[in-house]
């Protein structure tokens, strides 16, 4: 019957084989699902001045006329005279267009408006108009200032390539006014510099990614600011301050720096509008544009799609939008796209070929009713190029016939009949305007033709900006059902091998007459886990359950060790009426149990209580978790635990990380004193481990809660000692344990049954304490590293998270018979998953931790910084994957007794077959299901904003599921291979 059934070595074959499939089907599918914008290729030229023809839209080739001519030319197609000369863009990163403006027509706190008084006043004395430019999810930078300078919204990836930033090739404001002699000069964030690296006549900038950096960071920038604006060798200045994004994620929107860094950025704005007012030569003209990229939330994140996050500001000063009555705290409205055709128009320059933008007419206030008209028309040309690269059947031709001006042939209620409405209106309406003013009659009813072209200019505009910013190319449909299909198959194939691994199993148990172990009956908590992940898939289709997903796991985790703790209690009273019962466990426990539980001798009611106690443990750690972070997204403004501590004195806060650091210290301590032995390597990683927790809480008492300034080098050393100490304890673990640990024990005893020598069983006794000390040192240097690495509110989760580690593996030890091996390694998993949304993250970009992503780190690091933040992020279930190595330490070993299952292969496969297999399966049906998902609410409304950013998550789930396995696997493996080593030369001897 063994011989029937495969090999080990063909079943890590067929597992490899199957993770290779999902990896190439996901690969496929994330190729083929998200978004490639249609672009339009080249610059926009001459041609932009004219109307569109029906001919293929293709590109040009650039201008050969010098930039003199050039500017000439444009100024004469454009019939629009050019409103400014020169150009300050100032960029605030991350700054609320409520900080500045107010939200919903209301004016903003006190505390803001006196944080920034000389920018109000702008306000106040209609010298300044503003918006609230909202801003295309993901809310990060470079595709936020690709956006701003062309027009276009990037690809939802963009959030992947902010962090390795490449030139931006597309045509664009700065390459226009490039095109034209304009000289650029740029201060600051350096994504500038690598989005445009050959443009800029001078510049400086600053790594926007060290998000410690409060202060240095923009005093860079500023420290240039008086002899640049004294030079008259630009026509375009760009300063991006990136301070206040940093003190956001350091310290959320009412961190107490940011009212110091707003006031900061008052005093730049009045500098530099002193400045340019100054200049008395009326001929150079200069507009200042104050400008973010993005929100933030609460805690200073940013990434997604909420109110928050993309209420970006857009504010402007100069004299074409000075009012003698105005508004300023009246909701205006706007997409920050908007920005690139009304600079371009009001610099001269074309408009951008991909821009979906529209331009501000309150910005035009100058210009004649006219020439307010050609800017639309212009822009309105520009839109309709683009329409017909996407429409290509789409022609204003077919629109507009001039006899009878409306001519709508095409299908009713079709995308094309409405476009073509709109455009038909505003076309014969700019010709109605036209002819008013052509004649003599100059009154009311002129002005009124007017006002209705513009008004029926804006319509077209706004509806076809609305339908070009949701269009993207689509791919074939066959290519996202291939990917599927090899997912779908990986995943059958990975089912697949776990039956191979029961059958293999269950004759063992039948060689062996094992009675408990043939009870093929389902019970309780099995089936909840096989309705759980079911109910987990379902809730996948659901965008609200999305982005509430920890209400589904603490559900689940919850209400599956309730069920543990039932059973114990059943177990515990159909056991209280035997005392021969309680001895025969007893003797189990001491014979077979070769972990560290079996250094203390546990009496009969101190089994009982321990299997009770740890499950309660495990229930009440679990409820706090639950209460430390409320809701996830929609929810997230009602009070816990969290929001409660913030509010409270810094020092209440340090005090409960102390806390937690001094309690895993002494939890690593008592699990190497169950050997009472003195080995040099268990005293060395005593004292390291000791001394990592020194570093530690040093380490917090260096840094400031809530108050965070720049990162000064002592606390960046502290950490980098960490990291040395901790990865050469990790390291000497994992080569040494196996090497120290007898591979014989003289209380192996033979057993009746079996009959084997007693020194064929060896080998598991020193083996298993090796794969727990490798085990527990993973697990408690990896404690350490979260307390350090995690924000200072979730020292005490990170705490609870070991907690519920160590009672389950205790439990679970205790219990060998009452839950089935699956059922352990299901609930450890789902453990990790409660705990990582009970650390406060969600399936929102914005709950990323960038602050902690640079602890440590001298200078910015793409691959540094962004292994630290997967850590941050992922820590809770890669602690659990981790603590499986401890778990498989205290596992029955009972099952191999015959020679045969003496080979080392085979007590290999029994150490990670399940340990590896189900955390594969369990990833490998979430990331299929939710890519069938994915698939087909590919047209949902909230695609973008709330499915796509949960299937990066799962998609960094599944490289966390392969290394938490990865670990897994390597750790069981060295171990039995050196033990295997060992014996074969303790044997020829």
């Amino acid at each position: 019957m063994g011989a029937a059934s495969p090999s080990g070595a063909a079943l890590a074959g067929w597992t490899v084989a199957a993770v290779l499939l999902q990896v190439a089907g996901l690969s496929l599918f994330l190729y083929g699902f998200f978004p490639v914008k249609p672009t339009l290729p080249g610059f926009s030229g001459a041609e932009s001045y004219r109307a569109p023809s029906c001919a293929p839209v293709g590109g040009r080739e650039e201008p050969a006329l010098p930039p003199d001519q050039l500017r000439s030319l444009y100024r004469e197609l454009s019939e629009v005279p050019r409103v400014y000369d020169r150009l300050v863009l100032m960029v605030i990163d991350g700054l609320p267009a409520e900080f500045v403006l107010g939200r919903a027509g209301k004016p903003p706190s006190k505390e803001m408006m006196e944080a920034m008084p000389y920018t109000q006043s702008l306000l106040a004395g209609c010298r300044a108009v503003g918006y609230h430019a909202k801003a295309a999810p993901p809310t990060v930078t470079m595709p936020r200032l690709k956006s701003m300078v062309s027009g276009a919204i990037g690809g939802f990836l963009d959030v992947a390539l902010n962090f390795n930033t490449q030139a931006f090739l597309d045509d664009n404001l700065l390459d226009q006014l490039h095109s034209i002699g304009y000289k650029l000069v740029m201060l600051g964030d350096e994504t500038w510099m690598k989005l445009f690296p050959t443009l800029f006549y001078r510049q400086d900038g600053v790594s926007s990614f060290y998000v410690k950096d409060t202060v240095e960071v923009d005093f860079n920038v500023s420290r240039h600011l008086d002899s640049e604006l004294a030079a008259k060798d630009w026509d375009a200045l760009v300063l991006h301050y990136l301070g206040l994004d940093h003190v956001g994620h350091i310290g959320g929107r009412r961190s107490v720096l940011m009212t110091p860094k707003l006031k900061e950025m008052d005093d730049v704005i009045r500098r530099v509008h002193a400045a340019v007012t100054s200049l008395h030569d009326n001929s150079d003209r200069t507009l200042l544009v104050v400008v973010s990229d993005h929100g933030m939330t609460e805690i200073g994140n940013h990434g997604g799609s909420s109110y928050e996050e993309t209420d970006s500001l857009a504010l402007f000063i100069g004299h074409s939008v000075e009012n003698s009555y105005c508004s300023p705290y009246d909701q205006k409205e706007t997409l920050q796209v908007d920005l690139t055709p009304t600079l371009a128009l009001l610099f001269g320059i074309p408009i951008p070929k991909n821009n979906i933008g529209v331009l501000l007419p309150e910005l035009f206030n100058s210009l004649s009713d006219e020439q307010k008209l050609r800017t639309l028309e212009l822009n309105s040309w520009q839109i309709l190029r683009l329409l017909q690269k996407q429409k290509p059947a789409f022609c204003s031709e077919n629109c507009v016939n001039l006899k009878d001006d409306f001519r709508v042939d095409m299908l009713p209620e079709s995308i094309e009949e409405k476009l073509c409405h709109l455009l038909s209106n505003a076309f014969a309406s700019h010709r109605s305007s036209l002819l008013q003013q052509d004649s003599d009659f100059r009154s009311v009813e002129a002005s009124g033709h007017s006002r209705t072209a513009l008004n029926a200019y804006s319509d077209f505009l706004r509806y076809a900006s609305e339908w070009l910013s949701h269009r993207a190319t689509d791919k074939p449909l066959y290519v996202l059902v291939s990917a599927i299909s090899l997912m779908i198959i990986s995943c059958f194939s990975l089912a697949g091998i776990i039956f191979c691994v029961f059958e293999r199993k269950s004759q063992s148990q039948v060689e062996r007459n094992s009675e408990c172990d043939l009870d093929k009956h389902w019970h309780l908590d099995e089936v909840f886990i096989l309705m759980g992940i079911f109910l987990y898939v379902a809730s996948l289709g659901s965008s609200s359950f999305v982005e509430e997903e920890q209400y589904i796991w603490h559900f689940l985790t919850s209400t599956l060790y309730l069920i543990f703790l039932i059973k114990t209690v059943q177990s515990m009273l159909k056991e209280s009426n035997s005392t021969l019962v309680h001895r025969a466990e007893a003797e189990i426990l001491s014979r077979n149990n070769s972990s560290y539980l079996t250094s203390y001798k546990l009496t009969t009611g101190q089994v009982v209580g321990s299997k009770l106690y740890a499950i309660l443990i495990v229930l009440v750690a679990g409820r706090i978790l639950r209460a430390w972070h409320q809701g996830g997204i929609n929810w997230v403004h009602f009070p816990d635990i969290s929001k409660i501590l913030t509010q409270c004195d810094s020092s209440v806060v340090k005090s409960l990380q102390i806390i937690s650091v001094l309690a895993v210290v002494v939890l690593y301590a008592v699990s190497l004193n169950l050997w009472g032995t003195r080995r040099m390597l268990v005293i060395g990683l005593w004292l390291s481990h000791l001394s990592c927790g020194l570093l530690v809480m040093l380490h917090i008492w260096k840094s400031q809660v809530n108050t965070s300034v720049l990162m000064n080098h002592s606390t960046t050393s502290i950490a980098q000692i960490f990291y040395v100490i901790a990865s050469i304890s990790i390291t000497c673990t994992v080569l040494l344990s196996p090497w120290i640990f007898p591979i014989h024990s003289r209380e192996a005893e033979p057993t009746s049954s079996s009959g084997f020598n007693p020194q064929k069983a060896i080998h598991l006794h020193g083996m298993n304490h090796s794969v727990f000390l490798t085990g527990i040192t993973y697990t408690m240097f990896w404690c350490l590293l979260q307390l350090l690495l995690q924000q200072p509110i979730n020292a005490i989760p990170v705490l609870l998270i070991l907690l519920q580690l160590i009672s389950s593996v205790i439990h679970f030890s205790l219990n060998k018979s009452l839950h089935r091996q699956w059922v352990q390694v299901v609930a450890m998993q789902f453990l990790g998953m409660t705990g990582h949304f009970g650390l406060g993250n969600t399936n929102s970009l914005a709950s990323i931790d960038v602050a902690g992503a640079f602890i440590g780190i001298s200078s910015y690091s793409t691959v540094l910084s962004g292994i630290l933040m997967f850590i941050i992020t992922y820590g809770s279930p890669l602690l659990l994957y981790l603590g499986m190595v401890v778990y498989m330490s205290a596992k029955d070993s009972d099952d191999i007794r015959t020679p045969w299952q003496l080979k080392w292969s085979s007590i290999l496969g029994k150490m990670i077959a399940l340990p590896c297999l189900l955390p594969l399966l369990i990833n490998s049906i979430a990331l299929t299901s939710y890519t069938i998902v994915l698939l087909l609410m590919r047209n949902h409304l909230f695609v973008w904003s709330v499915f796509s950013p949960k299937y990066l998550y799962v998609c960094a789930a599944t490289v966390c599921t392969y290394a938490g396995v990865s670990i897994i696997a390597t750790t069981a493996a060295y171990t039995c291979a050196v033990f295997s080593f060992r014996t074969r030369k303790y044997r020829s001897m």
